[in-house]
């Protein structure tokens, strides 16, 4: 499915004439559809860690400039050395700064300023870094973080979008949208526990 599709599928279900196109169309109720399609997909994208969205990097030392696509580190051993030890996290500049004085066989890693740095220095020398990417619309072969046309898709299940969508128009035309704010819920605890290969 496409954007435009999902916007469509959506304004059948809250009364709303079809669009022949979304992406720079100035109709109000299209620029809407569109931003709450924006917002949607965020969301969505923000609270899963979607297979289609985890990334891996090699670090050729430290410290590292991480990915511009970089959201977050998946959760759980999301840093190992070359040797295949965990790296642990450090939370804060104060600790990192004790951190770096005190000589440690316990390898850690800090995030500064878009960097990934080290202690000791070389155990950032081919770390590798299981992480998710902030790109989740698909624009041909390239991945993105925003919509930028009619016929962008995106890497998680469409139906969470259209549902998005249609809990997000009735909150902002006033209307009772806690049915469909639960069922958007619902589908995406089914689709979390589907993309991790698990049943409910």
């Amino acid at each position: 499915m496409t954007l435009i599709t999902v916007i469509n599928d959506a304004c059948d279900i809250v009364s709303l004439d079809r669009f022949d196109t979304v992406y720079g169309n100035v109709n109000p109720n299209a620029q809407t559809m569109l931003q709450f399609a924006q917002d949607a997909g965020e969301e969505i994208a923000r609270r899963v860690d979607w297979e289609k969205t985890l990334k891996t990097a090699t670090v050729p030392t430290s410290p590292y400039a991480l990915d511009e696509s970089f959201q977050r580190l998946i959760t759980g051993g999301a840093v190992t050395t070359a040797a295949g030890d965990f790296v642990r996290p450090v939370s804060n500049g104060g600790e990192w700064t004790v951190i770096k004085q005190v000589p440690s066989s316990q390898p850690y890693f800090f995030i500064r300023g878009g960097k990934m740095l080290f202690a000791p220095a070389s155990a950032g020398t081919a770390a590798v870094i299981e992480y998710v990417s902030k790109n989740w619309v698909m624009a041909g072969t390239d991945e993105k973080s925003k919509f930028t046309a009619d016929d962008n898709t995106f890497l998680f299940p469409e139906r969470l979008l259209t549902m998005g969508l249609i809990w997000r128009w009735k909150r902002q035309k006033g209307l009772t949208f806690d049915d469909q704010l639960a069922e958007f819920e619902a589908a995406l605890a089914f689709e979390i526990a589907a993309d991790r290969g698990a049943s409910q």
